[in-house]
């Protein structure tokens, strides 16, 4: 992890947020506003306090990502927080009823995944006492004369487990940055930062898991040679003993709890086949029993008893966004088929409770409009709306985000999503196929896209299939996307395509592909691959000369990430004939290429390559460069242009609507 190069502040957000803005009324003819589309949500994640009289909610800016905490009583913002450019609000937690603790990531781009610091702030929900506690940036940290200076040490601390029922103290994991062999565990004090130590870890980058009582039982992670172990002790003086190891047994076990005595662990297994499964394990005996597995998916998030580290179950992302227990009798079970009712064709989530149990905060999310917040009464059973994140957004006239399931030529079952625009049939319209970046252990989820419903609105059916190598479900099927790139994980897209086409959805003769970061290169690639599937390719911030990924980029620069280049997408001397900047001369239909100046992690070089071996090939080639953006733009005029250009593109090669001015507000 790099030290940070500029100085970092902490200092009140000049935001005017409205909570009762009406939705536009959008229109979509021949052309159509695509401001709604591409203006960013009010709030991301938000978490009420312990004894209910505030919320604390990230705010998406221009170039970084803020919190706020804003009074219940009556919407009023009582203190804020941002760091600097290209640093996010990673995670927030309250640790007492008027404290809150930040993580924060860097994100050099829009669509760039954040990278966490290991820098830990605090602030007040009076906005007083803002400052750094631990981390890399104690040194550039300036908050004011008044500020206790930190001891500077080049450390990422992640906190682990928030102590409910001490309001002082916190535990974290810190790692040095230097030889040291290990991750260590220490107490802190979450105003004064004072720490101290309480356990050590057999390894390097450790995570690690907390009992009821707060004390460290499991550690886990991957060294250098990204191989996964897991350790457990059965007590706070007791040696580390290995319960797994990813090269012997062939999968990863993550601990995500455990019971109310702390006698029984919770884990989460990958399988040979299939989706991860949910045992549990007696601390003593070792006994297993299998408690939870879905059929599709591996668990996404963890369902916990409120206030506890005790799972009752998970939520389920593959398909439509769904929940399952293995304790179904429990509280939060009962709550969530409530909840499940009562917002039928949306999916619940509780993001937090009041420390009395009587007030959450539930997130509901759906296909067609942005997530909405309600504060739900436990005693009372009812729940009142609070906020959208995008109150603008009309569901009535956004297109409906149908899940798909087909069989790719080898057999492999594919899943994905087909969105469809607002009031059309799903027959034989233009298609935008949307492979998603990453790409290994990403997905594309049932909830709102705006990116899909931006071209929805274009006219166009839009399709995202989770090819193998995505995540969600299972070791199986990522594993079957290793050195695919170009190969298998390029035919799941192709087959797809196929698919919607023999399915009567897209019209073969008005089909492109369009993709950012790995969908960037999946474009081009499926351009060269199949040249008479697709009637014009664009790609995004992409990467397209896989050689280059060796010397040039963020992902090489530590000695796991150069592991993760060689087994994962495969041998220097290997990628050439899977590199599109090389196949040029295969591509027959019109490309569009755009790129950021600053993008770490898919350089510019590769699109300026990319459209040099494309010109001398005589492929008509349009450009768009923004030498201050990243891995995404971030701006909102070169967002504008950005989407401006590409609706241009594919209507020009496919016929949809292109943007306009705005209709209405």
């Amino acid at each position: 992890m790099k030290r940070a190069s500029k100085m970092a502040t902490v200092a009140l957000l000049p935001l005017a947020l409205a909570f009762t803005a009406a939705p536009a009324q959008d229109k979509a003819p021949v052309q159509f506003d695509i401001a709604p589309y591409i203006k960013k949500a009010e709030f991301e994640d938000i978490k009420i306090s312990p004894t209910g009289e505030y919320y604390a909610a990230t705010i998406p800016l221009e170039d970084r990502t803020g919190l706020v905490i804003l009074r219940r009583s009556d919407n009023k913002i009582s203190a804020g927080f941002s760091i600097g450019k290209n640093t996010v609000v990673y995670d927030f937690t309250w640790v007492n009823p008027n404290r809150v603790l930040i993580s924060t990531a860097r994100k050099i781009g829009a669509m760039d995944q954040p990278r966490p610091t290991g820098d830990i702030y605090a602030i007040d929900a009076n906005g007083k006492n803002a400052e750094i506690l631990v981390g890399q940036s104690v040194d550039v940290m300036t908050t004011g004369t008044n500020i206790v200076t930190k001891k500077n040490e080049q450390v990422a601390a992640f906190l682990i487990d928030s102590l409910p029922a001490d309001e002082n103290n916190v535990v974290i994991s810190v790692s040095t940055f230097g030889n040291d062999p290990s991750s260590r565990v220490e107490i802190m004090d979450v105003r004064s930062g004072k720490r101290r130590q309480i356990a050590r870890a057999p390894m390097r980058n450790a995570d690690f898991m907390t009992d009821n009582a707060g004390q460290v039982r499991f550690v886990y992670g991957g060294g250098l040679d990204n191989v996964n172990k897991l350790y457990h002790r059965r007590g706070t003086n007791a040696d580390w003993e290995l319960v797994n190891d990813e090269s012997a047994s062939g999968r990863v076990e993550t601990p995500i709890g455990f019971s109310a005595d702390d006698k029984v662990a919770y884990l989460q297994v990958q399988q040979a086949n299939g989706p991860d499964k949910i045992v549990s394990m007696d601390m003593e005996s070792k006994a297993r029993k299998d408690l939870l597995q879905d059929a599709d998916a591996s668990p996404g998030t963890i369902i916990y008893r409120q206030g506890t580290s005790i799972p009752v179950g998970a939520r389920y992302y593959v398909g439509k966004l769904r929940t399952g227990f293995f304790d179904t009798a429990s509280p939060e079970a009962r709550l969530y088929r409530s909840l499940e009712a009562a917002f039928a064709g949306r999916s619940p989530f509780v993001t937090s409770y009041t420390a009395d149990g009587k007030f959450a905060l539930v997130q509901v999310s759906g296909d067609r409009g942005a997530d909405e917040f309600y504060i739900f009464d436990t005693q009372a059973k009812t729940a009142a709306f609070l906020l959208s994140t995008r109150p603008w957004i009309d569901p009535a006239k956004r297109g409906e985000r149908r899940p798909i399931s087909l069989q790719a030529r080898d057999g492999l079952e594919l899943k994905g999503y087909v969105t469809l625009p607002a009031g059309q049939e799903a027959h034989n319209l233009p298609m935008v196929v949307l492979p998603h970046g990453g790409p290994f252990g990403i997905y594309d989820e049932w909830r709102y896209d705006d990116e899909a419903q931006l071209l929805a609105s274009a006219g166009y059916a839009v399709l995202q299939v989770n090819f193998r190598g995505s995540g969600g479900r299972g070791r199986a099927f990522r594993n079957a996307g290793a050195r695919e790139w170009g190969g298998k994980m390029q035919d799941d897209l192709t087959d797809a395509t196929k698919w919607t086409i023999r399915e009567g959805i897209a019209d073969a003769g008005r089909v492109c592909i369009y993709g950012a970061s790995y969908g960037g290169y999946a474009a081009l690639m499926g351009a060269a691959k199949e040249p008479g599937l697709y009637k014009c390719a664009a790609g995004y911030i992409g990467v397209y000369d896989l050689p280059m990924m060796y010397k040039r980029g963020d992902t090489q620069e530590s000695e796991a990430g150069a592991a993760y280049i060689r087994e994962w997408i495969g041998e220097k001397d290997a990628l050439a004939s899977v590199s599109p900047v090389y196949l040029a001369d295969r591509i027959k239909v019109p490309v569009f290429l755009a790129a950021g100046g600053e993008d770490k992690r898919a350089p510019i070089e590769h699109t300026k390559a990319m459209e040099k071996a494309l010109r001398t090939a005589n492929v008509p080639v349009e450009t768009l460069y923004y030498p201050s953006e990243g891995h995404g733009f971030y701006t909102q005029p070169h967002r504008t242009e950005y989407y401006t250009k590409l609706l241009a593109f594919l209507g020009r090669n496919i016929g949809g609507a292109t943007a306009g001015a705005a209709q209405a507000k």
